[in-house]
């Protein structure tokens, strides 16, 4: 999907394209294009929830959206403090779109903490919906609140909307049989009830969920749904709410299809299904629990009627070798992890390398190094997956560029590794994970065909006429060797580490078979089909951004922000990183600027600059954030004029 995604400035302009009294309504209802709303508030407070149920309802309706999921690390960090604050922010519109947002339009603001880590990022003139209850003395001198801001004026640039919300919520809820701290944990659902009247969004799929949700509870059940209706009703009636807006559907965005919300996670754990699918192969994940790639390991586990088999292991390395036990034996086998595991596991890529066994090693990248910021985003793996291995290990390496994307990389991840029997990595990272957005729903038909060919019997003759099974004998086409099942009659082979003669896979020390295996395991990798390279240069620009994985979404948005200004600029995005596509070569040289964005000290710079030898500039940062669409386009303006 693309976009065009502007500054807070003229998302104030252009988000009102029109307004209207509808007839018999006492309130005003302006159409907006687009909105911005960030919901935040304590660890505790439940706005991740609450973010995913107006994302869902918001997908129901048919707008464009992306979301951005922003949390701390710890399990519970200390009430009404800073790093215990935790945000959901979604951008939707009635077109289409890629980025969660620059700015939001909207902060709703649970407590002191949530209002000042969070007011910084608002443009003058946003609404901010503040929960008063919480705005305490000891409150607001825990996170340095000299007085308070709502009376101080240091908010009068923004539309400020006092809302005691939890003593809202507990006085809808008294005719429960609750305490009062039991009714205070339902304010989340009266402030989503309140957003989704004032936004239009629709209630019935929300109180299914909730019926659902605490179908075991249904006084709980009964007590969200009251607080939800409540905040609804509130948003009707207060006179302090005198507008409320509409985002009509996405009607003319996206191709004919069915339509659902998805999540990066959720998107790559249906790839890798339907990869075994398509495969014919049973799908067994060896993994280890590790943020941001659990949700993968929870998903798959509900699948066992897809043929899925998961195994979490007691550490990374037992979860990478379940994995490639599983692939010796003939499943399609995946490994999940970020980037600290993916360092324990790195003995036994280098032995799938050797056994060329097919093997998805799937890294969510997050900020390190060591343990570093486990909820935060970064793309700062790609030479660890290149390089981090001893000796001459290549492995290809698969990168997605939005949430729904991260279905189709699967597929092809799969599709490399089952074609060339090789390890494959494949480069998501928490922004993709966390993250989500419209996803069609494809046709069976429209599925590539990734069926194999095991091994079944005798594949080579010896001088003396006797047939035998040679391990490592390659397919002309692809070096790709047999993949022959233990305990097939007459398929007997060695496995292990030490170094395979070639053909015979018997054990070899031998210098010159060593060099010829060597250049043989490179010669597959760097012999693998891929896609030439997609280049969107609408004008012949001199200046070209290339990019890979989740950057895609704010590099796009600045390279459209740049072409209504009337600038020249390219753009270019690799979802293959190893190998490179056969014409990145020959694009690269049409350039006389070549600026790559990413998320880490550029290490897919020091890849091109190396391989091609171009002067590419790098543009980066490591703050465990996406970029913004319009700091990307003040940066490639100042390349464009440099």
């Amino acid at each position: 999907m693309t976009s065009q995604v502007s500054s807070p400035a003229e998302q104030a302009d252009e988000a009102v394209v029109g307004e209207q009294r509808k007839a018999g309504d006492a309130k005003d209802v302006r159409r907006l294009d687009r909105v911005i709303i960030r919901f935040a508030g304590d660890s505790g407070d439940g706005m991740q929830l609450t973010g995913d149920r107006f994302t869902s309802e918001t997908a129901s309706f048919g707008n464009d959206l992306s979301t951005l999921p922003n949390f701390p690390a710890e399990i519970r960090a200390p009430a009404g403090t800073l790093p215990g604050v935790s945000s959901f922010q979604l951008h939707f519109a009635d077109h289409d779109i890629l980025t969660p947002g620059d700015a939001p339009n909207v902060l709703v603001a649970m407590n002191p903490a949530a209002l000042k880590a969070n007011i910084g990022d608002l443009p003058r003139g946003a609404e901010v919906i503040v929960n008063t209850d919480e705005f305490t003395k000891r409150a607001m001198q825990k996170v340095g609140y000299d007085s308070s801001p709502l009376e101080d004026g240091s908010l009068d640039g923004y539309q400020v909307h006092p809302v005691p919300l939890t003593t809202l919520t507990v006085e809808a809820l008294k005719e429960f049989d609750l305490t009062r701290k039991e009714a205070e944990r339902s304010k989340n659902m009266f402030a989503l009830g309140l957003l989704s009247w004032m936004y239009h969004r629709p209630t019935e799929g929300t109180e299914r969920f909730l019926r659902s949700k605490f179908a075991k509870k249904p006084d709980i059940a009964a007590a969200n749904i009251a607080a939800f209706r409540a905040g609804w009703n509130f948003g009707e009636t207060t006179e302090d709410f005198a507008v409320s807006y509409e985002v009509a559907p996405a009607a003319t965005a996206f191709p004919p299809g069915i339509y659902r919300n998805i999540s990066g996670n959720l998107a790559l754990s249906y790839g890798l299904i339907a990869a075994s699918r398509q495969a014919d192969l049973p799908l067994y994940l060896g993994s280890y629990p590790i943020t941001p790639a659990s949700d993968i390991l929870h998903e798959l586990s509900k699948h066992k009627n897809f043929g899925v088999r998961t195994f979490q292991a007691e550490d990374e390395i037992a979860g990478i070798g379940a994995a490639l036990g599983a692939a010796f034996g003939g499943s399609l086998a995946v490994t999940t992890t970020s980037g600290p595991g993916v360092a324990l596991k790195s003995e036994t890529i280098g032995l799938a390398v050797s056994l060329e066994l097919p093997l998805l090693v799937v890294d969510i990248q997050r900020g390190g190094p060591s343990t570093g910021l486990p909820t935060k985003t970064e793309q700062a793996d790609l030479l660890q997956a290149m390089f981090g291995r001893n000796g001459e290990a290549p492995v290809p390496i698969v990168a997605p560029r939005t949430p729904a994307d991260c279905f189709e990389a699967a597929l092809e991840a799969a599709r490399i590794a089952l074609t060339y029997r090789t390890p494959v990595f494949l480069l998501s990272d928490g922004y993709l994970a966390n993250g989500s957005e419209p996803w069609r729903i494809p046709d069976l038909e429209e599925l590539p065909d990734l069926r194999v060919q095991f091994a079944q019997g005798p594949n080579h003759t010896l001088d003396d006429g006797t047939e035998v099974f040679w391990p490592y004998k390659r397919d002309p086409q692809t070096l790709a060797r047999p993949w022959a099942i233990p305990g097939t009659p007459g398929l007997e082979h060695r496995i292990g580490g030490i170094e395979k003669e070639d053909g015979t896979g018997n054990i070899s020390y031998a210098p010159a078979n060593h060099d010829f295996m060597v250049r043989t395991r490179q010669a597959k990798v760097d012999g693998i089909e891929v896609p030439d390279l997609d280049v969107d240069d609408p004008q012949e620009a001199n200046l070209l951004v290339l990019g890979w994985g989740s950057t895609y979404g704010p590099i796009t948005a600045a390279v459209r922000r740049l072409r209504r200004a009337g600038e020249s600029i390219a753009q270019a995005h690799l979802r293959h990183l190893n190998p490179f596509p056969k014409n990145l070569g020959a694009v690269l040289e049409r350039y006389d600027k070549v600026v790559i964005p990413e998320m880490n000290l550029g290490q897919l710079a020091t890849l091109i600059r190396a391989k091609y030898l171009v002067d590419a500039r790098s543009y980066t940062q490591v703050n465990g954030m996406p970029f913004k669409a319009e700091q990307l386009a003040a940066a490639l303006k100042e390349a464009i004029d440099g």
